[in-house]
C-alpha cells in the first residue's frame, strides 16, 4: 500500500510551492500544462486524495481564528488572549477560544473541532501533557492540510511553524543577578517539570547566572514541583530544612504561595528573603508585600501572535515566507518582596 501523501509531500518531491501543487490540481491556467502533468500524475500514482476539511478552509474564509490555552488560572494566558482578540478584531477577524486544561485529548479534541471549515488558522499554546507525550501529530497533520498555526510561550522544536516567545533564558539570568547584586548569596529556584519548555528555559538561565555571578550550585536550593497538585507541604519542608535568602519561581502563582508560606513560618519579606516570580498579573499587584515580578508582556505577545498568523493565512496564495520566531524581550518589575 502506498503512504499517504499531502499537497506539501507532492511541493516537496517536485520542488514545487504548495500552491502551486493546489492550483496544479485545480486546473488552473496560471499553471503551465507541462507541471500540471507532472503533478497529477504524481498525486495519481500516490492516490493522492485531497482533505475535505481543509478544502473548506481554504475555499470558504470564515474569518475565524482558533485560540489554545492551557488554563484559564495564570494571568498571562489571559492577556495574551487579550492581545490575540484586539489585533484580530482590528484586523476584521473574530476570535474563538477553548481551553485545553492541561490536557492532551482536549487539545486534539479542540482543535478538530475547530478544524471544520470554522476558522481559518491557529493560534496555541502546547498543554503540559502534550509537552509531556511529545506529540505532536495533530498540529503536523493540520499543517500539512495548509491549516497554518503560531504557537506562542509553550513552543516545541518539532514543529515548523511561526513562534511568539519570551526570552526566558536572560529573564532569569537577569532575576538572579539581580539578587546577587542586592547582597543575596544562597538563591533559591522553584520550577516545574522539565518537560515545560519556559520553565526548562529559565532555569538554564538561573544555572548560567549563578555561573555568571561565581557562585556555586547547590542542588538542594532547586525545587521542582508538579504543576497539577497542590504544593504546600512541599514547599514548607523546603524552606523549612534550607538556608536561602532569595528565591526565584518560574511562574506567578508558585511565588505567592511561597511567600504566604514563608511568612506564616515567620520569615520576614523581603529582609529575610527576597522572591521574584514571572508574569506581572493581579496577584502580585495585590500582594502584601506586592511581589517583584518578571513582566511577561503577554498582551504584546499576544498582538505579535495574531499579526503572524494574518499574514500567513492572507498570502497563501503568494510565495510562502520562511517561518519566524519572534522573542519578547521580559522587564523586571521591582517591587516590595525584594530589596531594591
Amino acid at each position: 500500500m502506498k503512504p499517504k501523501i499531502t499537497l506539501k509531500d507532492i511541493a516537496r518531491e517536485l520542488d514545487v510551492s504548495i500552491s502551486t501543487v493546489s492550483k496544479a490540481l485545480k486546473n488552473s491556467k496560471e499553471i503551465s500544462k507541462e507541471t500540471r502533468d507532472k503533478i497529477k500524475a504524481f498525486a495519481k500514482f500516490y492516490n493522492y486524495r485531497p482533505n475535505n476539511i481543509a478544502l473548506s478552509l481554504k475555499n470558504k474564509r470564515t474569518k475565524n481564528i482558533g485560540v489554545v490555552i492551557p488554563d484559564i488560572v495564570h494571568h498571562f494566558f489571559t492577556t495574551v488572549f487579550r492581545g490575540i482578540e484586539k489585533y484580530a478584531n482590528a484586523m476584521g477577524y473574530n476570535v474563538i477560544v477553548c481551553i485545553s486544561d492541561e490536557s492532551y485529548d482536549k487539545e486534539v479534541i479542540n482543535m478538530e473541532m475547530l478544524a471544520n471549515g470554522s476558522i481559518d488558522g491557529f493560534i496555541l499554546s502546547l498543554s503540559a501533557e502534550t509537552q509531556k507525550k511529545n506529540d505532536f501529530t495533530h498540529l503536523k497533520e493540520l499543517l500539512d492540510q495548509g491549516i497554518p498555526i503560531v504557537l506562542f510561550d509553550r513552543i516545541t522544536s518539532e514543529i515548523d511553524c511561526d513562534k511568539v516567545i519570551l526570552n526566558d533564558f536572560e529573564a532569569a539570568g537577569d532575576s538572579v543577578t539581580h539578587f546577587v547584586k542586592a547582597g543575596a548569596k544562597k538563591i533559591a529556584l522553584i520550577t516545574t517539570e522539565k518537560y515545560f519548555n519556559v520553565s526548562e528555559s529559565r532555569k538554564e538561565g538561573y544555572l548560567a547566572a549563578l555561573k555568571l555571578n561565581n557562585m556555586a550550585l547547590d542542588d538542594r536550593l532547586i525545587l521542582t514541583l508538579p504543576h497539577d497538585r497542590d504544593n504546600t507541604n512541599l514547599i514548607t519542608e523546603f524552606f523549612q530544612n534550607n538556608d536561602v535568602d532569595a528565591v526565584l519561581c518560574v511562574n506567578e502563582i508558585f511565588a505567592i504561595q511561597c511567600m504566604s508560606i514563608l511568612q506564616y513560618i515567620g520569615f520576614n519579606i523581603p529582609e529575610d528573603i527576597s522572591i521574584i516570580g514571572f508574569t506581572d498579573g493581579i496577584l502580585s499587584k495585590f500582594s502584601s508585600p506586592k511581589l517583584s515580578t518578571v513582566a511577561q508582556h503577554g498582551e504584546k505577545m499576544g498582538e505579535l501572535a495574531a499579526k503572524l498568523l494574518i499574514q500567513r493565512m492572507e498570502s497563501v496564495e503568494l510565495v510562502e515566507e520562511p517561518f519566524k520566531t519572534e522573542v519578547i524581550n521580559a522587564t523586571l518589575v521591582k517591587r516590595g518582596s525584594t530589596i531594591n
